[in-house]
C-alpha cells in the first residue's frame, strides 16, 4: 500500500510538471519567467497577443483536453481488461472507436453538397455529435449480439467487436475513395487523431462526462477485483455480474465515444497505460484505476506536446505518436503473453 501511495503521488507530481512544461513549449517557446508572467495575465500590452493570450486561449484548453482524454481512455482500458480478464483487451475491441469514426466520416462525405455553406460551429458540432452517436450505436449493436438469455458472452462480444470494426473500416475506405481533397484532410483528422483546434467549449463539454464516468468506474473497482476471480466466484460473493458488466460497458462506451468525438482515434493509450502500471502495482483495481487515469493524462499531455513541437510550426497527428510508442509495447506484450508471463 505504501508503494502504491508513493507511485500515486509521484504520478500527480509528474502530471503537474508535464502540464507546466506543455504550456512552455510550442511554435513559440517560453521560458519559466514568461510562463509565470503569462499565467497572471490574459493578454499582452495594449491588447497585443502575449504570453497570457497564448496560454489561456490556445495552449491551456488543449493541454486540459489531452489530460481528460488520456485519463478517460486509460481508465476505460484498465476496466475493460479487468472485465474481460485479458491484458490485451482495449476499448477499440468493442467497436466504439470504429463506429465513432465511421459516423464522423459519413457525416463529412454524405453532406458534401452543402457542407461548405454551413457555419464552422455547426460543422464541428455535427461531426462530433455524429461520432459520439456512432460509438454508442456500435456498442449497443455489439452488446445485443453478445447477449443471450440475459447473459453477456465476453468472447462473443470481442468477436462481434472485431467483425464490426472490420466492416466499419471497409465502409470508411469506400468513403475515402469517394471524397475530395478537403474531405480527405478532414477524414485524416478522425483516422489519425489530433488535438488541433481545441477550445474551451470542448473542454467544458468533455469535463463533466469524463470526470463523472471515471467516478462511476472507480466505484466499481472492488467489483472488478471480484470479477478477476471468475464470474461464478464473483456471483458467490454477492456481485450482480450481468448488471456490473452492462454498467462497465456502457461507461466505457460513453467515455470512449465522447473522447473520440473531439479527437479522432488515439490508439494504444487504453492498452499500454494500465498494463504498465499492473507490472508495478499489481491487479488491485482500487489502486490501478485512479493511477491509470493520472498516468494516461500524463502520457497524452507529453505525447501531444511532442506532436506539436517536433515539426513546428506544423504538427504531427497525435495518433501517429501514440502508435509509435504503443505498437512496440503491444508486440512485447503479446510475446510475454504467449510465454505465460502476464497475469491479471
Amino acid at each position: 500500500m505504501r508503494v502504491g501511495n508513493r507511485i500515486y503521488w509521484l504520478l500527480w507530481a509528474g502530471l503537474i510538471l508535464s502540464i507546466l512544461g506543455s504550456l512552455m513549449f510550442g511554435a513559440y517557446a517560453m521560458n519559466s519567467t514568461e510562463l509565470f508572467k503569462g499565467l497572471f495575465s490574459f493578454s499582452g500590452p495594449k491588447g497585443e497577443i502575449g504570453e497570457g493570450f497564448l496560454i489561456y486561449h490556445i495552449r491551456l484548453p488543449r493541454v486540459l483536453l489531452a489530460a481528460l482524454v488520456g485519463a478517460g481512455l486509460a481508465s476505460v482500458g484498465a476496466a475493460i481488461q479487468g472485465l474481460f480478464r485479458n491484458p490485451l483487451a482495449d476499448p477499440t475491441l468493442i467497436g466504439v472507436s470504429s463506429g465513432a469514426v465511421l459516423f464522423a466520416v459519413l457525416a463529412i462525405v454524405l453532406t458534401k453538397s452543402y457542407w461548405s455553406t454551413l457555419p464552422d460551429w455547426i460543422q464541428q458540432t455535427s461531426v462530433s455529435l455524429s461520432a459520439f452517436i456512432g460509438g454508442v450505436i456500435t456498442t449497443f449493436v455489439v452488446y445485443a449480439i453478445s447477449k443471450k438469455d440475459q447473459h453477456v458472452s465476453v468472447m462473443t462480444m470481442l468477436l462481434a467487436g472485431i467483425a464490426i470494426s472490420a466492416l466499419a473500416s471497409a465502409i470508411v475506405g469506400v468513403c475515402i475513395y469517394l471524397s475530395d481533397d478537403q474531405q480527405l484532410r478532414d477524414i485524416t483528422f478522425w483516422t489519425l487523431g489530433s488535438l488541433s483546434g481545441t477550445n474551451w467549449l470542448q473542454v467544458g463539454i468533455l469535463s463533466p462526462l469524463v470526470v463523472g464516468g471515471l467516478w462511476l468506474l472507480n466505484k466499481q473497482a472492488a467489483t472488478i477485483n471480484a470479477l478477476l476471480l471468475g464470474e461464478k466466484e464473483a456471483a458467490y460473493l454477492g456481485v450482480k455480474v450481468e448488471s456490473v458488466k452492462t454498467l462497465i460497458i456502457l461507461i466505457a462506451a460513453l467515455i470512449t465515444g465522447v473522447c473520440i468525438s473531439f479527437t479522432g482515434i488515439i490508439g494504444f493509450v487504453g492498452l499500454i497505460i494500465p498494463h504498465f502500471l499492473r507490472l508495478i502495482l499489481g491487479s488491485n483495481y482500487t489502486q490501478l484505476l485512479p493511477s491509470s487515469a493520472i498516468l494516461g493524462a500524463l502520457f497524452l499531455v507529453i505525447t501531444d506536446t511532442f506532436a506539436r513541437t517536433i515539426v513546428a510550426p506544423a504538427e504531427l497527428p497525435l495518433g501517429i505518436i501514440t502508435a509509435l510508442v504503443g505498437a512496440p509495447f503491444f508486440l512485447w506484450l503479446i510475446y510475454r503473453t504467449n510465454n505465460n508471463q502476464v497475469m491479471l
